[in-house]
């Protein structure tokens, strides 16, 4: 399966992303801000199948971490996280540096299958609410 790391500076949510992920068979390699993940990208050359990165974190952000990234290694698929919409907003203007920004609260479902779209490049339509 696919090497994933994950840059989450929520102790909780960083070990229920980790798990869900591990369930699917990826190995994931955790870091708890952006300027640690940057470090470990360096250190591994960017040998990554994906960047899943929160967006709001102390240190390095995860906006300027995939800046970095996509600068460095834009090969890499980047695909974000927030619990806030004003996070939400700025990641907008990357559209051409990250796959999808998923929104917090998600179900271990929906980060499952954000994570399958962004390593197989599956763009899906946002979710409509019905009238």
């Amino acid at each position: 399966m696919a090497r994933i790391l994950l840059t989450e500076d929520d102790d909780a949510v960083r070990t229920f992303v980790k798990r869900a992920l591990e369930l699917d068979g990826h190995e994931v390699q955790a870091a708890e801000d952006g300027g640690e993940a940057l470090e470990v990208l360096t250190r591994e050359q960017g040998r990554f199948d994906l960047l899943l990165s929160d967006i709001k974190m102390p240190v390095m952000d995860g906006i300027a971490l995939a800046l970095a990234t996509a600068r460095d290694w834009p090969n890499l698929p980047i695909l974000l996280m927030t619990g806030f919409a004003d996070q939400r907003e700025r990641a907008n203007g990357l559209d051409a540096l990250v796959h999808d920004v998923v929104t917090k609260p998600f179900s271990l479902a929906d980060i499952r299958q954000a994570v399958r779209d962004a390593l197989t490049g599956t763009v899906r339509e946002p979710k409509r609410l019905s009238a």
